[in-house]
Parts: C-alpha cells; sequence; structure tokens
C-alpha cells in the first residue's frame, strides 16, 4: 500500500469545508438566493455565523447542533453532507488514476450529493447543478469516450423525457420533473449507453427497497 501523499491530505481535509458548501447550495440555489455573496446566517434568528460557527463537522460537534446565539437546532443534514462530502474524495481517491481524474470524480460525486440534498429538501434540482454533472461526465469521458458519453448523454434525457410526456398524455398532469431529465443527461454520459439501463434498473430498485 502506497503512502499517503500531501496533495491526497490536502484533498481530504478540504472535502469537509467543500461538503460545507454544497450544504449552501442545496439550501440556497432552491430558494433563489446567492451562494457566493451573502453571508451565513442562523435561519431562525437571523444571527450572521462567524468562523468559529463554519469549522466543518466540529463546529457542529461543539455546538451540539444548536445555534449557539438562539439555541435553535442546526439541520443535522448539513453535517451529513460534510460527512459524505469527505467519504465521496476517500472513494475517489481509492479509484486511483491520475490527478485530473480524481479531482473530476470527486466533482461528480459532490455534485450528485449536492443534488440529491436538494432534491430531499426541496424536491427540485437546480439547473445548475445538472448542467455541472452533465460538464463534469463529458470531461470525464474526454477523448477517447466523449462519443459514447454523448449517446449516453442522449439515452437517458431522451428516455425520461418520453417518459414525462407519456405520463402527461395519459393523465393530463406532470409526473415526472423536468429535473430529472436533465439529470439523466448527466448519469447518461456517466454511464454511457450500455451500462445505462443496469444504472436505471439499481436506481428504480433502491427507491422501491
Amino acid at each position: 500500500m502506497s503512502p499517503v501523499t500531501a496533495p491526497e491530505v490536502v484533498l481530504l481535509l478540504l472535502a469537509p469545508a467543500i461538503g460545507s458548501f454544497l450544504g449552501v447550495l442545496a439550501d440556497r440555489l432552491p430558494r433563489g438566493e446567492d451562494v457566493l455573496v451573502q453571508r451565513s446566517a442562523c435561519r431562525s434568528c437571523g444571527a450572521r455565523l462567524g468562523g468559529r460557527d463554519l469549522i466543518p463537522v466540529l463546529s457542529f460537534a461543539l455546538s451540539r447542533g444548536c445555534c449557539r446565539h438562539c439555541g435553535a437546532a442546526l439541520p443535522a443534514w448539513l453535517l451529513y453532507v460534510e460527512i459524505l462530502a469527505t467519504g465521496a474524495a476517500v472513494l475517489a481517491l481509492a479509484a486511483g488514476g491520475a490527478w485530473g481524474t480524481v479531482l473530476l470524480s470527486c466533482l461528480f460525486l459532490w455534485l450528485l450529493i449536492a443534488l440529491a440534498a436538494a432534491d430531499l429538501l426541496w424536491f427540485r434540482l437546480p439547473d445548475s447543478l445538472t448542467a455541472v454533472l452533465l460538464a463534469a461526465a463529458l470531461a470525464m469521458a474526454w477523448p477517447e469516450g466523449l462519443a459514447a458519453a454523448c449517446l449516453g448523454a442522449g439515452m437517458g434525457a431522451g428516455s425520461f423525457w418520453l417518459i414525462r410526456a407519456g405520463y402527461w398524455h395519459l393523465r393530463g398532469r406532470e409526473g415526472l420533473g423536468l429535473g430529472d431529465v436533465k439529470l439523466m443527461a448527466g448519469l447518461g454520459a456517466f454511464a454511457g449507453p450500455y451500462d445505462l439501463p443496469l444504472l436505471v434498473l439499481l436506481a428504480a430498485a433502491g427507491g422501491l427497497a
């Protein structure tokens, strides 16, 4: 087993902070709020959060999951996203490859975490996140697998668009959001045309479970 290198340590140390930013994306993008300039604040009392309140994982643990200004409970999912982002970095490093491949794998997994959180919280998949997911999947396939990735993206988005249109035709109401169609473009590009059916089958089985 090769020793852990300095860049790998830096990535693992940065991963919880990136997870914290993913939480910001999942919380603010569906609300239409700014994600770059707007200061972090308690949703209950409106108090601005300082540096001591924003240390990933550690601040949540030291405050026992409560705002130090008003005592309101902090959303536990924020902590979970930070932990999952760190786990995603571990998985990307374990998969190996060139540093560009590792970073793209991290980006892809981090985007999936943010999208899952936004979907669970708001039942929405922000367009900006699904667009970057597609771009990351295509970059991962460049250059040899780009054609297969594009075909997979078209098949993924096209099949779900047909399901959406068919449900509307039969029931006269929306049964599948466009966010799901756009998400499948990124997932289809990642899986490719041959593994896409297996991916959809596993997702359906997981949903039923």
